[in-house]
């Protein structure tokens, strides 16, 4: 264990003392109690596990307890769900408890811009922290070949049935899709954050360059294909899932699956190898699973059921992360994750700054790259006091379906005890547990107050529940969601979307699909200016989306992008790679 110190020493400098003294995948697997062929070593230190022969021979062992990380409306910077996660799990592991964790894969576009990579951050990160950051082992390269060469699939489709008489296309054993070019559902994905080219225009040339059409970019990780390896149970279910991916509509407004143009077998060949998580380990050694991608606001946002199941066979304590506030990330994991996977969890943890706090009660908003505004060193109860009505909106959205909430109020150095004091006054007066946790600065030792409210919350009974029924009318789940957990006074349609939603209201499979809404995560509502809790507000939604592989129809809320901008202050300007050892500098 490194001695390095988080307020001096930089993540990767902290990364790299202690992958030092990291254990083998092999000492993992060895007290896990793998078995030999269950490990799939991608080096010393990565490895991949064979979960259907994992699952298979543990399929009669209880699960242990299911606890979700999730938190308060954020600020641009992030509040710490992935720290607390790493910070948790070693916790846990200093009170002698048998635990696991398994949290999301980290996208380049972040990486390389202003958020980092998602491993933690100080004496709480999961490492190693270079392959982690940096591909790992190509899920998501999987995911990007698996969804592009559906791309390919239709704009070549549309290509030869534009250039081809229907006589010309049978000799090929071809029939007429008859795709209509206004209703294409696709984009193709990179796994950067490129606004350049979120509108593009492809099939610039002759005939033989590809029919020319609008179109543009989404980033990796809002594909429905990455959605799809979250939520899939085994490779048959992924099959099937691939199959139904709804590419575009015909001119007579019939759907255009993957399977209708015979690449989804192609597809699933992408993802086989992806679908086995990936084992890693916190910087006290504690076992990680790394599987599925973030994005909360534009995506499901969740690590895989996979996942979670190897977990909860594995370890007495199962920590699962979801993206972003519970208004997004737990509400997802709630009414969608855990609707697919049959699994219900004994506690959730909302984790809390007094920073963000301090944003939703008045105080500037930070700006990424900037330094931060004067006033969050400051001690000011009442900016504290007045956004803690943001967090009591989450203790009361996770209440809502019946699990035993846990306030975690991730620590920094600057916070004052008075601030502390009123946040634990004010979470315990909403029916709260609440626990101090300096995991960020001291590591699992700083995290045994949470590790005790967890445990505590996790013996409490509780009476899990789904805030809506599939069979409830899709308008009705969508207003349902707005005011129920939003806090919106009712949902405004655009007349596209208003279209849309009747289209599906209609069809006997989209009607009866969950819902996985694209929505801001800066704020409650869908515009990302307004903190703490907004009043007085309708949700609007201007377009809907079909993910019917994935089982859910995905509103798109305000002025949200499914490609996310580079800032001016990014990322990568401040990483490199040492050229004597080979060692990356400047991750976070």
């Amino acid at each position: 264990m490194t001695s390095l110190d988080p307020t001096k020493h930089a993540d990767w400098e902290i990364a790299e003392a202690s992958e030092a003294y990291m254990k083998t995948v092999h000492q993992l697997a060895e007290e896990l109690g793998l078995e030999k062929h269950e490990l799939l070593p991608h080096g010393h230190y990565v490895a991949k596990l064979d979960f259907k022969s994992l699952l298979n021979r543990l399929h009669t062992k209880p699960d242990g307890k299911y606890i979700n990380v999730t938190a308060i409306t954020p600020t641009p910077l992030g509040e710490g769900k992935s720290t607390t996660t790493i910070g948790l799990t070693q916790g846990l592991g200093k009170r002698g408890k048998r635990v696991i964790a398994a949290i999301r894969q980290p996208s380049g576009g972040p990486t390389m811009n202003i958020k980092g990579s998602a491993a933690g951050g100080g004496l709480s990160q999961c490492i190693p922290l270079t392959p982690f950051s940096l591909g790992l082992t190509g899920d998501i390269n999987a995911i990007m070949n698996a969804h592009n060469l559906a791309m390919v699939a239709l704009t070549s489709r549309m290509q030869h049935e534009f250039n081809y008489t229907d006589e010309q296309l049978a000799r090929r054993n071809l029939r007429r899709l008859n795709i209509d070019p206004r209703t294409i559902e696709m984009k193709w994905i990179m796994d950067f954050c490129a606004q350049s080219l979120r509108e593009i225009i492809i099939g610039i040339g002759g005939k033989n360059d590809g029919f020319m059409m609008h179109s543009g970019f989404a980033i990796a990780v809002s594909s429905e294909i990455m959605a799809i390896l979250a939520v899939s149970k085994d490779l048959k279910d992924l099959r099937e899932r691939m199959g139904k991916i709804v590419v575009a509509y015909d001119k007579s407004g019939k759907p255009v699956t993957t399977e209708d143009l015979e690449v989804a077998g192609a597809m699933t060949a992408w993802m086989v190898e992806a679908l086995n998580p990936n084992l890693m380990q916190t910087i006290e050694g504690q076992p990680v699973l790394v599987h599925a991608g973030p994005f909360a606001n534009i995506a499901i946002g969740q690590s895989s059921i996979i996942a979670d199941r190897i977990g909860l066979k594995l370890r007495d304590y199962h920590i699962t992360e979801s993206g972003f506030g519970a208004d997004i990330g737990f509400e997802k994991f709630w009414n969608l994750k855990c609707r697919f996977s049959g699994l219900k969890p004994h506690a959730a943890v909302i984790v809390s700054t007094i920073r963000a706090l301090k944003c939703h009660g008045g105080a500037p908003i930070p700006i990424p790259g900037r330094p931060m505004p004067a006033e969050y060193s400051t001690e000011n109860i009442g900016w504290v006091e007045k956004g803690c009505e943001n967090l009591i909106h989450h203790i009361l959205t996770v209440k809502k379906s019946g699990t035993n909430p846990v306030v975690c109020m991730n620590a920094f150095y600057t916070d004052t005890e008075n601030e502390i004091n009123a946040v634990r006054r004010l979470a315990e007066a909403a029916g709260a547990r609440f626990a101090l946790s300096k995991h960020w600065q001291f590591g699992g030792t700083g995290a045994l107050e949470l590790a005790d409210a967890v445990i505590d919350a996790c013996n409490e009974p509780n009476d899990f529940h789904f805030l809506y029924e599939l069979s409830t009318p899709l308008r009705a789940r969508i207003e349902l969601l707005a005011r129920e957990v939003y806090g919106a006074e009712g949902v405004e349609y655009s007349p596209e979307a208003l279209s849309k939603a009747k289209r599906m209201e209609e069809d006997p499979e989209i009607a009866k699909l969950g819902i996985c809404m694209v929505k801001t995560h800066l704020s409650l509502s869908d515009n990302p200016n307004v903190k703490g809790v907004p009043k007085g507000w309708k949700l609007f939604v201007r377009d809907i989306l079909t993910y019917k592989g994935a089982g859910f129809v995905v509103p798109v809320a305000g002025a949200i992008k499914l490609m996310p901008g580079t800032a001016s202050n990014p990322a990568f300007r401040r990483v490199d790679v040492d050229v004597a050892t080979g060692k990356v500098k400047g991750l976070f």
